[in-house]
């Protein structure tokens, strides 16, 4: 069974409600594929974010962990969105289903080409790793090439999803990928791992006059602080090279940055390749993937991961963006 099969919006609605929250009937999909992400109308109030897990993929104490960090977070004001608390719970059931619930909040996309936006980015996130360097996860996993790449890899050559003649090619180039982020990590040495955002691209900062707020700390797992500052980097080096520097100038105010861990940009931005194809081939059975990523499956998707994966490989042998 695909696994919201049973969602539907009387479900749904009734999980709402069975919380004591009074909703109106109205309901908006929000763009989610993990998850089930909702906007729902309150009667005499303002509309709320419904969030229902993906069952299976964590436990209910990693969910319960996101959510203490990021009420950490909030106690500090650093504009985050944490669960609302109903009833003494962040965390709710309904007929099989966990969901939670938090406040609506808009804006737009950060405009990542201005160095005073990436200051202003730099300097929340800072902010969040000072915070996130208190304590380590318990309970949510680390961000290692064995979660990330090895794992990932090994998946998608036993369910040999990869089309035809491009299956053999593709194993190899990822393993040759593979080689390279392990000497990129050695390169860098034993560098510190903090509680993260974890997939802090720009899709998950919303800008308003008031500035940032970040949102969906679902993939939230330790790891190397340049997780969350290389994902906000674009274009050729140079253009990466300012916009690092823009980010670091506002970061540094509030956490040092272990200059190391330019070694990891590339290496990072290639494990996060490869697992995000065994993603899409391990979530093929949801029909909101097959809908939304008509083209994983043509060979040609295989063929342009083959030329991405070669290209990293040429990324990973180059120097850092910058020596610290």
């Amino acid at each position: 069974m695909p696994p919201f099969a049973g969602l539907t919006p009387d479900c749904l609605l009734t999980a709402l409600e069975s919380v004591g929250l009074q909703v109106d009937g109205s309901l908006l999909a929000l763009n989610s594929f993990e998850n089930r992400v909702y906007q729902v109308g309150i009667d005499d109030g303002a509309p709320l974010i419904a969030k229902f897990y993906r069952p299976g993929r964590w436990s209910d104490a990693q969910i319960l962990e996101e959510h203490a960090f990021v009420a950490e977070l909030a106690e500090r004001e650093i504009p985050v969105v944490p669960a609302l608390q109903i009833g003494g719970a962040t965390l709710h059931q309904h007929d099989g289903y966990r969901f939670s619930v938090f406040p609506r909040r808009g804006g737009r996309a950060p405009e990542l080409d201005r160095p005073e936006v990436l200051s202003w980015l730099g300097r929340f996130l800072g902010r969040i790793h000072a915070q996130g360097a208190v304590r380590d996860f318990g309970q949510r996993p680390t961000i290692d090439i064995v979660s990330f790449g090895e794992t990932p890899l090994a998946w998608l050559k036993e369910h040999q999803v990869i089309s035809g003649d491009l299956h053999d090619a593709y194993l190899t180039v990822a393993a040759q990928a593979l080689d390279g982020v392990r000497r990129g990590f050695d390169r860098a040495g034993d560098v510190g791992r903090l509680r993260l955002h974890g997939d802090c691209h720009a899709s998950n900062v919303l800008w308003t006059d008031a500035g940032p707020h970040f949102v969906d700390f679902d993939d939230s797992r330790m790891g190397p602080a340049v997780q969350d500052l290389w994902m906000l980097l674009s274009g050729e080096r140079d253009e990466q090279r300012r916009q690092l520097t823009d980010l670091l100038v506002g970061y540094e105010d509030f956490c040092d940055f272990d200059s190391r861990e330019l070694h990891l940009i590339e290496p990072l931005r290639t494990l996060r390749l490869i697992h995000y194809s065994a993603w899409l081939a391990q979530r093929w059975h949801d029909p909101a993937f097959p809908a939304a990523f008509p083209w994983f499956a043509s060979p040609r998707y295989w063929e342009e991961r083959i030329h991405e994966l070669r290209d990293q490989i040429d990324a990973m042998s180059a120097s850092p963006l910058w020596q610290g």
